[in-house]
């Protein structure tokens, strides 16, 4: 699989990542030996890069991926956690002793004397700004618990506040067919900055697998239903933001896009490697065949200017009004 740089962590890391959300908690019960065997797959396709949190399944994911890499020992793995949203979402809770708390809790389950990349998991927009938090930041990795940080983010404005950053490493940022407000100035200056970019929620929660219709339904521990007006956390984060109906219509729209052999997810994954400044994609998985269909579109052709043009026209006339002066 195609590697590339992701920003200042200065490692190698093949395009399509695993998001890990989906083997902690949030989209249904996934058993561990399921939750192993995405992980397997994923190696065995040539994923090379895992993003998890510690809030994930209250660590739960996290563990999981340290049993895959006790078990995996030789498959070059770099994983990302996150921290922060353990607690009461204010300020003062990014705070050095904080900090070091969560990341030994994060070293444990992971099974590791140093993390390779932590980000900050969507924190209060006054965190970015705040010269402490990552004074903090440094110091951790001074200390060796971090070799590298990063941030993921909610909305552009976060994103270019923390890309001016010196030491961030990398931005995890909302990136999809129904999500292209990043195309316009967040990916130019974290390429220009030398930050990395991590594309999650890159199916709009499976929006964009195509799989869906009216008559869709899911469970009750499912975000995709309980978090569809916000209640539990930011609404952008399911269906990025868009009410399903319109979601649906869009995907119509699309349909007519993908090559032959392909998967209406795969090109909507491709679409995105194939925007400037991406370094990885990190599409989650609930079964081993899932891992497979992601990985292969890696090899997919690059879209055309025509295909692009298409996916642009698409946002504008659908998407645009509901999302994009929100994040």
């Amino acid at each position: 699989m195609e590697t590339r740089k992701l920003g200042r962590t200065g490692r190698d890391v093949a395009v399509v990542g695993l998001g890990a959300w989906q083997l902690g908690a949030d989209w249904g019960e996934v058993d561990e030996g399921a939750a192993m065997d995405v992980l397997n797959a994923a190696v065995d396709e040539g994923i090379t890069f895992i993003d998890t949190a510690d809030v994930y399944g209250d660590g739960r994911s996290e563990r999981v991926v340290g049993r895959l890499l006790a078990e995996r020992p030789d498959a070059g793995l770099t994983v990302a956690t996150k921290m922060g949203r353990r607690v009461e979402q204010t300020p003062e809770a990014y705070n050095l002793d904080a900090f070091r708390a969560w990341n030994d809790r994060s070293r444990e389950n992971l099974g590791v004397e140093t993390l390779d990349l932590v980000q900050l998991h969507c924190p209060p927009t006054e965190v970015y700004s705040t010269d402490a938090v990552f004074d903090s930041l440094d110091t951790l990795v001074d200390e060796k618990r971090i070799a590298a940080y990063g941030v993921s983010v909610e909305t552009c404005a976060e994103a270019l506040t923390a890309i001016a950053r010196p030491n961030v490493a990398s931005v995890q940022i909302i990136l999809n067919a129904f999500r292209l407000k990043p195309l316009d100035e967040v990916l130019p200056a974290a390429k220009q900055a030398g930050v990395g970019i991590i594309a999650r929620v890159p199916l709009a929660s499976g929006l964009l697998s195509g799989k869906y219709d009216a008559n869709t339904t899911f469970g009750a521990d499912d975000h995709r239903n309980y978090n569809r007006k916000g209640d539990a956390f930011d609404v952008g984060e399911t269906f990025s933001g868009v009410d399903f109906e319109t979601g649906l219509e869009a995907v119509e729209r699309l349909r007519p896009l993908v090559p032959a052999g392909a998967t209406l997810a795969q090109f909507a994954l491709r679409w995105i490697l194939d925007q400037s400044g991406v370094s990885v994609v990190i599409p989650g998985a609930r079964n081993a065949a899932q891992v497979t269909g992601n990985a292969a579109a890696a090899a997919l052709t690059p879209l055309t200017s025509a295909d692009l043009a298409q996916v642009r026209a698409v946002y504008d006339e659908l998407i645009r009004p509901q999302v994009h002066d929100r994040w």
